[in-house]
């Protein structure tokens, strides 16, 4: 399974948007040179206030290009890195992937998929009623969680739109993506 990357997003400031970028570079174990979100321990504003020395799971954020057809066709015009991702991505349903996938980025970098992104209520500060377009329920009522994947850099590198993205699933049985 392989897809590609649309577009590269980082922002040194904690802003809900990212800037498209020409390349990021990827750290091992903090995630986007230069980014806020980037470092060992979390850096997600309301997670530092609840605990500061957790570990950052949410070093790199992956958002599917897909979904932004899928709210264009109810009326919302989302572009790359406005939901605040690094990574834009076509051609691989990014939540459908177990915990520990591993995606190459471009032949050399690689991520650990951790989880979930959990969407916040400043979506809708961005696109009024856009949060339920990006949070619903299933037919069994379980929460769905359509803003993107996390995941944490395991080794570096220098990622770029047009970049290959090739999939890794982890050994063993398949854990679905929670929030993180």
């Amino acid at each position: 399974m392989s897809g590609t990357v649309t577009a590269v997003s980082s922002n040194g400031e904690h802003t809900f948007g990212k800037p498209n970028r020409e390349r990021i570079t990827l750290l091992a174990g903090l995630g986007v040179e230069g980014d806020a979100h980037a470092g060992v321990t979390v850096r997600h504003r309301a997670r530092v206030e609840q605990d500061p020395t957790q570990p950052n799971l949410r070093q790199v954020h992956l958002m599917p290009e897909e979904v932004f057809a899928e709210l264009g066709a109810a009326g919302f015009r989302v572009a790359p890195g406005e939901l605040g991702e690094n990574i834009t991505t076509r051609g691989i349903d990014l939540l459908a992937l177990p915990v520990g996938t591993v995606l190459r980025v471009g032949g050399d970098t690689l991520l650990e998929v951790t989880g979930l992104r959990n969407p916040c209520r400043q979506i809708d500060d961005f696109q009024d009623g856009l949060l339920k377009q990006v949070v619903g329920r299933d037919e069994a009522g379980n929460i769905v969680r359509r803003v993107g994947i996390m995941s944490v850099v395991t080794k570096g590198g220098v990622v770029r739109p047009g970049d290959v993205i090739e999939v890794e699933l982890p050994e063993g049985p398949h854990r679905p993506l929670d929030r993180v």
